[in-house]
């Protein structure tokens, strides 16, 4: 009997796959915001959970917050909470007060969930109008023309861009620095191809090669890999249309 798969390991749940969250900050939700405030950024930390810095705010009544930082965001700006805040980056307004054009980040999908959309850094959409009869408002992403949402006016928003972006410019380089930076979330990282393993490990290992990749549905979990179920594998092959002559 062969070893365990990869998945079979990492779906057990054991501590060697288990998501390291006491380093972890905060989940930067709305959720632990007053309804009507304004508050100070202090300083900013890097949570190896998101690729958008978190804003320390200190609020009025001495408490202190978590949020994702917008571009352009400095220590010491007022950043204000609530239907009365006013269009300026890095305040959480509701998205029926906000005029068209204005980018928003850490969007609500429904009211007072927290915030849902557009977390990750360099993200936003644009306001892009609102319903006069519904007040529902519409919201174009940045990540491509086609994808709009049409959500609640309720739903809150921070104003401006999320902040760390150009990530990806920069690459690696090294596949040590990559593996450093997966491994602070404990990611599966490198992935080691099937066939590159010996068959004792692996269903696709060894050295005899031509193995079918496909399995049924009903195949057991040690056998369970490749195309499961598959319909078709490999290139399509497009189709000749026949043409029926009329006599």
């Amino acid at each position: 009997m062969g070893n365990p798969l990869r998945h079979q390991r990492r779906g057990k749940g054991s501590p060697a796959y288990r998501t390291p969250k006491h380093r972890f900050y905060s989940d930067a939700s709305y959720s632990n915001l007053p309804v009507e405030a304004c508050g100070e950024v202090t300083a900013f930390k890097l949570d190896p959970s998101k690729s958008t810095p978190l804003a320390e705010v200190l609020l009025d009544n001495g408490k202190t917050v978590l949020l994702l930082a917008a571009e352009g965001l400095c220590i010491g700006d007022q950043i204000e909470f609530g239907g009365k805040a006013g269009v300026k980056r890095g305040n959480v307004c509701m998205l029926g007060n906000l005029p068209d054009g204005v980018p928003v980040f850490n969007v609500e999908l429904h009211p007072n969930d927290g915030g849902r959309l557009l977390r990750s850094s360099g993200t936003y959409a644009t306001v892009l109008a609102h319903d006069e009869e519904t007040n529902a408002v519409t919201l174009k992403f940045a990540s491509s023309s086609k994808v709009v949402r049409i959500l609640s006016p309720n739903c809150r928003a921070t104003a401006g861009i999320a902040a760390g972006g150009g990530r990806k410019e920069k690459p690696f380089k090294k596949a040590g620095s990559k593996f450093h930076a997966r491994k602070a979330c404990n990611k599966d990282y490198p992935k080691v191809r099937g066939t590159a393993m010996n068959a004792y490990s692996h269903p696709h290992g060894g050295k005899s090669f031509g193995k079918s990749s496909c399995v049924g549905a009903n195949t057991p979990p040690g056998r369970r890999v490749g195309h499961i179920r598959a319909r078709q594998t490999g290139r399509r092959k497009r189709r000749e249309r026949t043409k029926t002559a009329v006599k």
